[in-house]
Formats: structure tokens, sequence, C-alpha cells
């Protein structure tokens, strides 16, 4: 089961979010889906809402590479290690490009029932995005 849950847990990202291809959210995730994204105030459900959170992701950063540095694998869940990079070109929660590149990590818990995504947990650092942005100011340097 581990390497099947794995190989979801790749597609999703390697597909979706890489590739654009929102078709396959309908394939791999759950009705009930719920994602807890650490950057949004609350989390998301359903199948449209993930298609949305992909979409305004990939409309912000139009060139976004997630690369996959490691996943691991325990019955259901699936925790992967991520690095995401990217141009900044559109609006992300209310910024309007602003043209920098960036380059942030994160890690996603997922949780894979009967081959769909059921429930994800995304921390990323966020604050990191921002700095590179230019929307906070990096902490300064002794």
């Amino acid at each position: 089961m581990s390497a099947e849950t794995r190989a979801i847990a790749r597609r999703f990202l390697e597909e979706a979010f890489n590739g654009g291809n929102l078709g396959v959210v309908d394939e791999l995730v759950a009705p009930q889906f719920v994602n807890h994204d650490a950057a949004l105030p609350e989390p998301t459900t359903g199948i449209e809402a993930a298609k949305a959170s992909i979409a305004g992701y990939r409309d912000a950063f139009p060139d976004l590479r997630l690369t996959i540095e490691q996943q691991v694998a325990e019955g259901e869940y699936v925790t992967t290690r991520w690095t995401a990079r990217g141009t900044h070109r559109g609006d992300l929660f209310g910024m309007t490009a602003t043209g920098k590149q960036a380059t942030v990590t994160g890690i996603t818990i997922d949780r894979i029932v009967d081959g769909k995504l059921v429930e994800s947990w995304t921390n990323w650092d966020t604050l990191g995005l921002m700095q590179q942005l230019g929307v906070v100011p990096a902490l300064a340097t002794a």
C-alpha cells in the first residue's frame, strides 16, 4: 500500500500543481476532501475547493515547479517534503504581482483512503515567501 499511496500523492503534485491538470483532481480527490494549508485562514473542503486552491497558486506563479525531495508512507498517510519555485506574476492572497522569483520549502501529509486523497495538511515557509517577494522585510543580519 505504501508504494500506491506515495504514487497518488506524487501524481497529485506533479500533474495538478506542476502540470496544471485540474482534471486529475476529480480522479484523485474524494468529495469530502479537507485541505489544511498553513497560509489559508480556514481549511478548504471538497473537490472544487481543491481545484480553486491549485488554480490560485498557479495563477500567481504560472511557472510553478514543485520538486519532491522525499516521501515517506505508512498505512494511509504519505509525508512529502518538497521545494517550490516560481515567478510571482499574478495576484496571491490579495498581493499584486511583483515579478520576483521565489523558492520555498514545505511538508505535506496526505491521508489516502481507497485510492483518494481525503485530507491533507501542509506547512510551508510562508514568511520566507513574503520576504522574497518584498512584502515583509527580511530579518537584519548581525
